[in-house]
């Protein structure tokens, strides 16, 4: 386009009709989706006055969000758009359509103040600063959201704000002897790592109705909060024997909800081995986890609840495990579902990307988690009630009220510091170029490296066949029942062809192209039928294992759940986990399940919430916007006992993913600092 200053760049676009050909061209090279084109056009449409810049703004806000970010921050776009949107930066190579390329949006934006932008944003009927009115897009700040978006931000905040408030009446009504005494049964002396961050978070959780616990693999984020269900039934039993807390838990998959179902189950037992006495808190302790969905009640054919804030849910504590994955929207819809005196708990890993959807909340939550943030105020109360003194570094005199909310689990009990997985994912969250490729030269038994462009596609093949998928395969033929066989062994089956399967998962960074899931999924699936290990690598086939990729309500199926086609009955069925932590199985018919696919190959996005013993993560043979520090940490982090990194481009592709952090645009916390 040739742009040389802010003013030609606005003179450019002087009419809608010349953006709207630009978005035309953007959707016709695949840089925008058909739904930002049109929303955009219909804005357009609507108001044929409103300026070309706000139809942009719109079409990239809407873009932002099929990217899982809330909004579009102008300040960010014109810094670095290339990796702001996630479209091409520079050059024409990714054009393939016309005869005369459009510009890149790198190209459109050249040279644009913010001033400018929004300037231009400015005293419009299609935008308004700080969401007075009903108009479809809110401005405030640097940041551009579509309403409902706005709207979401506005919700949890208030929600969030609600329940710090209340705070200081909790802890008023604490005994600090009693509390202190109740802390030291749940952690023996013996038992404590100095200073104890999982004692600690519990003291803090008890003061307020709202608490926010992450940490990384291993850091003890389940047996935390089980102790602190504990705590809380006693203060409770306490106060009213005949009342105990009643106590919710939801993950936001299934699959998650079934591995909190496991961890819950297992640190009660571990729990009540050291509790003298413990069988009444035993007994109302939860086991039972739900998904998210299912807790608030989905309605078919619909974006909304059955429980909301005229049909509050039953109970006076709610705990959400792997809330990176629970996205802005989601969490509106469960604050506002939450009774008034309800409790709050959000568990979870900050390093972890973002939720699919829009919205990376827990990220946003904790963005000063590592720091503490903890007033001395509020060091005094933890002094006096666990006898532990905080370092001084946490200490921040101007400390917010949801710093005091929020704790930081420090010790990991899963990896060792002599672990290579461990070593590998603090390296890569840390940044640490250098430190990450030490790690590699170490030679740790569980890690391992391949670079497809030195000739390794053998031992690719050979890593997803006979290291991988075989023996699930083995596991589905070696126990199949005989078709006389109960209801009940067909389950058993089942259960153990899918735990088989969770042994070992591919993980990719991209879905299209040859290393990504799209391409790797016909890739292998044609690597196991020459195998003979399936009957065929198209279709319906026994061993297909599925994906599911939008909700189902009316199958109960979510997201993000995986299952396996089996053979039941005379014909082929597909067996998922129930999704309700019961260790139960769903059969379905083929025909019924419209929204899957074929999951050799798993974006790691979408393998959040789950482990896997064995994980290998492929990265593709150029970087991409996509590829982030994050990204990499939550592939390495599926893993629980071997990691494989599969190299496409060779080790600057990883480079430059671990030196590229996911920008989150979002003013949660503006919101949440000045007072909701």
């Amino acid at each position: 386009m040739g742009a040389t200053s802010s003013r030609t760049n606005l003179d450019y676009f002087h009419h809608q009709s010349v953006m709207l050909d630009l978005l035309a061209r953007w959707v016709k090279c695949g840089w925008l989706r058909a739904i930002d084109e049109v929303f955009a056009g219909f804005l357009a449409r609507e108001v044929p006055t409103a300026s070309p810049w706000v139809i942009l703004a719109a079409a990239l806000a809407s873009h932002q969000l099929g990217r899982g970010q809330v909004c579009l921050n102008l300040a960010d776009t014109l810094r670095d758009p290339a990796f702001a949107l996630s479209l091409p930066p520079e050059g024409n190579e990714f054009y393939h359509h016309d005869t005369e390329p459009p510009p890149l949006p790198s190209v459109v934006l050249k040279n644009l103040r913010v001033e400018d932008w929004q300037n231009a944003l400015a005293e419009e009927s299609l935008l308004v600063n700080n969401g007075a009115g009903n108009t479809p897009l809110v401005m405030s700040g640097c940041r551009v959201y579509l309403r409902r978006f706005w709207q979401c931000e506005q919700e949890v905040c208030y929600g969030i704000q609600k329940r710090l408030e209340a705070t200081s009446v909790i802890q008023n009504s604490l005994s600090i002897q009693t509390l202190g005494e109740l802390l030291d049964t749940l952690f023996p002396a013996h038992s404590q790592v100095t200073p104890d961050w999982q004692k600690l978070a519990l003291a803090l959780a008890a003061r307020t109705a709202f608490t926010l616990i992450t940490g990384g693999p291993g850091t003890g984020k389940t047996t935390t909060v089980v102790r602190l269900l504990a705590l809380l039934q006693m203060v409770a039993l306490a106060k009213t024997p005949s009342k105990p807390l009643r106590i919710r838990l939801a993950a936001p998959t299934g699959k998650a909800a079934a591995r909190l179902n496991e961890s819950i189950v297992a640190a009660i037992a571990r729990l009540m081995k050291e509790l003298p006495n413990g069988e009444a808190v035993q007994a109302s302790i939860p086991v039972h986890v739900v998904t998210v969905h299912r807790l608030l009640g989905t309605l078919p054919g619909s974006r909304h609840f059955r429980h909301h804030a005229d049909n509050p849910l039953a109970l006076d504590v709610l705990v959400i495990d792997e809330a990176s994955m629970v996205d802005l929207e989601m969490m509106a819809a469960v604050l506002a579902a939450l009774p008034n005196s309800a409790r709050l708990v959000l568990l979870g890993d900050k390093d972890q990307l973002a939720s699919v959807e829009a919205g990376g909340v827990l990220g946003e939550l904790c963005q000063r988690a590592a720091e503490g943030h903890y007033t001395p105020a509020t060091c005094d109360w933890l002094q006096a009630v666990t006898g532990t003194s905080i370092d001084p570094v946490f200490i921040d005199h101007s400390g917010t009220a949801l710093d005091q909310a929020v704790v930081m689990l420090r010790h990991s009990h899963r990896f060792s510091a002599t672990s290579g997985i461990g070593q590998l994912a603090a390296a890569v969250n840390g940044g640490d170029i250098k430190s990450v490729n030490a790690i590699w030269q170490k030679g740790h038994a569980e890690l391992t490296r391949l670079s497809i462009v030195d000739s390794e596609e053998a031992l690719f093949n050979s890593l997803v066949t006979d290291g991988g998928y075989r023996h699930y395969l083995e596991i589905l033929k070696q126990k199949k029942p005989a078709n006389t066989a109960s209801q009940s062994d067909f389950d058993n089956w089942a259960r153990a062809v899918l735990q088989a399967h969770g042994q070992f998962q591919l993980l990719c960074a991209l879905r299209g192209g040859p290393w990504g899931v799209e391409g790797l999924n016909l890739s292998i699936a044609r690597h196991l039928y020459a195998a003979g290990l399936i009957p065929a690598c198209e279709n319906w086939y026994l061993g297909r294992p599925v994906l599911v990729t939008h909700n189902d309500y009316e199958l109960g199926l979510m997201n993000g759940d995986i299952g396996i086609t089996l053979e039941r009955g005379g014909g082929l069925r597909v067996a998922f986990p129930s999704g309700d932590g019961q260790n139960g199985i769903q059969w379905f018919l083929p025909s019924r399940l419209q929204n899957v696919e074929t999951v050799y190959a798993l974006t790691i996005h979408k393998a959040q919430g789950s482990e896997f013993t064995h994980a290998a993560m492929v990265l593709p043979d150029t970087i991409n916007p996509i590829l982030t520090r994050e990204l990499i940490y939550t592939g390495i982090t599926r893993a629980r006992a071997r990691f494989t990194l599969v190299n496409a481009g060779g080790v600057k592709v990883l480079e430059q993913a671990i030196s590229r952090r996911v920008l989150r645009p979002s003013g949660l916390m503006d919101g949440l600092q000045s007072g909701g």
